[in-house]
């Protein structure tokens, strides 16, 4: 049997929170972790504006009940874009090659992913990811990094995350791979 996953998903949007446009990213991060993962999923989510203390409550409160959370916008350069400077604020400890391998999945796409300011850090047992904020650039992106999510959540004390291989392949050591729930 599959361990259930508590993942967070946090939309960071000042019109979206506002009601001026309808949000994309909420739908797009459950479409694309739903169909990623065999394992059963909770999600707790939130669409919020582009405000630092508010964002930092945020990932502290879904930290401490996930072990995945996935935030998308703010990370640009912007004035208001502040996600960034909010996941940093929160971190037990940045890991550089999530942002690094984030943008460079991005540069395949379009140049201005050099401007993008994303980071991944742990808090306790959760990961925490900055995505970029369209549906299109949120796929891309997780069809790059997502593999070694998994392998990350279960050295950090989380739940062992099974992917669907026809969406992504998780990679994980030989030493730290069980035999599948299915």
């Amino acid at each position: 049997m599959y361990q259930t996953a508590r993942i967070g998903i946090v939309s960071i949007s000042d019109r979206a929170s506002s009601g001026v446009y309808a949000d994309q990213g909420l739908p797009a991060l459950r479409a694309w972790l739903t169909e990623a993962l065999h394992n059963p999923l909770e999600f707790s989510e939130r669409l919020i504006a582009d405000e630092q203390p508010l964002i930092e409550r945020t990932l502290i409160e879904l930290a401490a009940e996930c072990c995945l959370l996935l935030t998308t916008g703010g990370t640009g350069p912007a004035p208001r874009d502040v996600t960034p400077e909010a996941t940093l604020a929160v971190a037990d400890r940045v890991l550089p090659g999530f942002g690094e391998a984030m943008r460079a999945v991005s540069l395949k796409y379009v140049p201005t992913a050099i401007l993008s300011r994303q980071v991944g850090v742990t808090r306790g047992a959760c990961l925490i990811l900055n995505l970029p904020g369209q549906p299109k650039a949120i796929k891309e992106t997780l069809d790059g990094v997502f593999a070694a999510v998994p392998y990350c959540i279960d050295l950090i004390g989380g739940p062992y995350l099974e992917t669907r291989e026809a969406v992504i392949r998780a990679f994980r050591p030989k030493s730290a791979q069980r035999p599948s729930a299915a």
